[in-house]
């Protein structure tokens, strides 16, 4: 599981070190090159609910195996796509595969370990799995675009994926489907649309010049009216992806309001570092991935302190701290990008973000998934993934989206900072909201 989740995490970031490559190959500008990261964040995020419902309804390990298998042909099709439109309809498949493996591959971790300390470990190990693997992609994309070209850097994953078919065939259990009932594919259409529409919205409105004037307003418009039809669609289908019941768990929705906020912030951090690194210093792609290396590294201590001090703290405190240290994060790249720094300069920043996203992540998927069952593991783990990526891919629409568009005129990192710590501020007040149990653990864990 933490290996699949490994290299799904790392699609999310890979590609970002290697877009200028990736345009140059096929002659497409930066506009374009935008949908090759969002298409992908998005269309796993708004599905990914349908995904844990498939779980839920098909049965867990036949839906493990289909999606990841669904994710190693995507990625193989990417690499070898003779098109960039070929190229963009693999990264969706990517996506798609990602929505149906993840909640899957989440809800066997959370039926396998009972609550208490031995799922918050898990959880810890699960999270810092995806935290490394979206620095990773960071790192390797540099390294593989300047080594071996930038095909490679969706190729790589392939033989791993492979390992986990046979693994989930081998070693997880088959299981009768525990909830008979319909799919919401409506919903799921919906859910998808509504955010792709609002990115469309706002990049396009950021432009300072645009052959459609009028293509902003319809796109937002139109997501706006996704939203709403979603929320109708939820409350007349006899099997909505979202149950109304999933929102009398007060504790578990704050969280996953949380979630998407500190998610938005933490992934406007990526592309700052990588912006900063490579359009304003002028680093390669390899000086780039390796200069965020100590983010890597500082993840892997996060993980290994979370488990303890979730413990010892509770989750809504170590939430809360996560909040703190991605809001000193936002600030330190704000400083450094405006007196114009060297990129060892960002060391700091990528520290606090390592933390932020070790302690505040690891935290609001424990409060997300507490109380869960059997019928509702699927649901409760698929609706914090679709927070996690849809709220990243949000934050990053309208973080990055904004402060580097034309027409706005300003600092593009200082504005872009600013708007993920007025994001931020928002989280702290839903996360002190949260009224989560202390986690009881052994003093022997703790040592």
């Amino acid at each position: 599981m933490a290996m699949l989740q490994f290299f799904i995490a790392v699609d999310v970031t890979v590609v970002n070190v290697a877009l200028p490559s990736i345009g140059a190959g096929f002659g497409v500008d930066g506009h374009a090159l935008t949908w090759v990261v969002v298409g992908y964040t998005i269309t796993g995020g708004g599905l990914l609910m349908l995904g844990g419902r498939l779980g839920d309804v098909l049965g867990r390990r036949r839906i493990l195996l289909l999606g990841t298998a669904l994710f190693g042909a995507a990625s193989l099709l990417a690499g070898l796509a003779p098109s960039f439109a070929l190229l963009v309809a693999a990264r969706l498949l990517q996506g798609a595969g990602e929505a149906v493996a993840l909640p899957a591959a989440m809800a066997v971790i959370v039926l396998l370990f009972p609550e208490g300390p031995r799922r918050s470990r898990a959880l810890s190990v699960w999270a810092a799995v995806a935290s490394c693997g979206l620095v990773v992609g960071f790192v390797l994309s540099g390294v593989i675009t300047e080594l071996l070209g930038w095909r490679w850097i969706f190729l790589v994953s392939v033989p791993f994926i492979v390992v986990v078919l046979g693994a989930v065939f081998l070693l997880v259990p088959a299981e009768r489907p525990a909830v008979p009932a319909t799919l919401d594919l409506p919903g799921s259409l919906l859910l998808v649309a509504a955010p792709l529409l609002f990115t469309l919205g706002v990049v396009e409105a950021g432009e300072a010049e645009t052959a459609l004037p009028w293509l902003p307003p319809v796109a937002l418009a139109g997501a706006v009216a996704a939203g709403v039809l979603f929320v109708r669609a939820e409350r007349r289908s006899r099997s909505p992806l979202v149950p109304l019941r999933f929102f009398s768990h007060r504790p578990r929705v704050l969280a996953n309001l949380a979630t998407a906020l500190l998610s938005a912030a933490l992934s406007t951090s990526f592309l700052l570092f990588t912006y900063y690194l490579q359009d304003r210093l002028g680093a390669s792609p390899l000086r780039a991935g390796l200069t965020m290396l100590p983010l890597a590294v500082s993840l892997i201590l996060a993980s290994v302190l979370v488990p303890r001090l979730l413990g010892r703290w509770g989750a809504r405190a170590c939430v809360l701290a996560g909040i703190g240290f991605t809001a000193l994060a936002m600030a330190a790249i704000a400083l450094v990008t405006r007196v114009g720094a060297a990129g060892w300069a960002m060391i700091p920043a990528m520290v606090l973000v390592a933390a932020g996203m070790g302690f505040g992540i690891v935290g609001l998927q424990y409060i997300a998934v507490t109380g869960v069952t059997g019928d509702d593991a699927g649901i409760a783990s698929g609706v914090q993934r679709a927070a996690d990526q849809l709220g990243g891919s949000t934050g990053v629409t309208l973080y990055v989206g904004i402060g580097f568009a034309p027409a706005v005129g300003t600092d593009p990192f200082l504005t872009s900072s600013v708007l993920a710590v007025a994001g931020l501020a928002a989280a702290c007040l839903v996360a002190w909201r949260i009224s989560a149990p202390p986690l009881a653990v052994p003093e022997e864990t703790l040592g």
